[in-house]
């Protein structure tokens, strides 16, 4: 078995309230004995729609041998469930760009005799309903002065970053926090990633090498309040204790999934 992205439950955390469950259409969740348990690798996804949905934090993303995911076999089980658990699942997968696996299971479809194209299409109609509005005069501009900004793809020995003030952004934040440009971007270098989605210790090897060559003046975390976002604070703080850069001013700011911001600290 090769390894990969699978989700991890936390057993002393979970409270066995089950909110996790019909957010996993796969159906690779159960509650049994009172937790939520994974019942199969080749249900899990590793995308972690499940994840939000946790009000106690319990469910994480690990990278370990597992069974690879099978699609097919996953829409062999939605399927049973229903055109609304099909829509749901597709959707899912069209949301995370997963291209690959949302062939296969619009392919599946077909292979039962399901019009694959009208999941296909309504979601399409949802997406193309509203108009697009023109860009006014009165629109704040942008205040990116550096590229490129995914943390993967920034050199550690960028000039830019020499005596610089970061901000590491979780990707949601620009999108809930209308004010993002004017707030976070002022004189300032933005870094962004995803807690969930990426690879944390990458994320912490290059901030290591980040804080290691360059003079750094502060850095501050921008993250959302839902669970899966937390672990940007960690990956910093890590990495400025790896560098021995503890002293360095550090600030974390929550966004709330209302675009509002809930609390500064640091």
């Amino acid at each position: 078995m090769a390894k990969r992205e699978i989700i991890k439950i936390d057993e002393d955390l979970c409270n066995g309230c089950g909110k996790c469950i019909p957010n996993c259409p796969e159906g690779a969740l159960q509650l049994i004995d009172g937790k939520a348990r994974l019942v199969s690798d080749l249900y899990c996804d590793g995308l972690g729609a499940c994840i939000g949905e946790c009000p106690e934090g319990a469910i994480s993303i690990e990278k370990r041998e597992a069974q690879p995911y099978d699609e097919k076999k996953v829409m062999e089980n939605i399927i049973k469930q229903g055109d609304n658990v099909i829509k749901a699942h597709i959707k899912h997968l069209k949301e995370h760009g997963e291209e690959e696996l949302l062939s296969q299971a619009l392919e599946l479809l077909e292979e039962k005799g399901i019009d694959s194209q009208g999941f296909v299409g309504e979601e399409s109609k949802k997406e193309c309903k509203e108009p697009v509005e023109e860009i006014s005069g009165n629109q704040t501009h942008s205040r990116l002065s550096t590229w490129p900004i995914q943390i993967h793809l920034v050199p550690p020995n960028a000039p830019y970053l020499k005596g610089a003030d970061l901000v590491v952004a979780a990707d949601c934040t620009a999108f809930s926090y209308a004010g993002f440009h004017d707030r976070f971007l002022k004189d300032k270098v933005p870094l962004i990633g995803c807690p969930k989605f990426d690879d944390a210790q990458l994320y912490v090897d290059k901030f290591v090498q980040i804080f290691g060559q360059n003079d750094i003046n502060s850095v501050e975390v921008v993250f959302m309040e839902v669970p899966c976002c937390f672990g940007l604070n960690a990956i910093v703080g890590e990495a400025l204790k790896k560098a021995g850069k503890e002293d360095l001013p550090f600030i974390k700011t929550k966004i709330g999934i209302k675009g509002d911001i809930l609390a500064t600290s640091g």
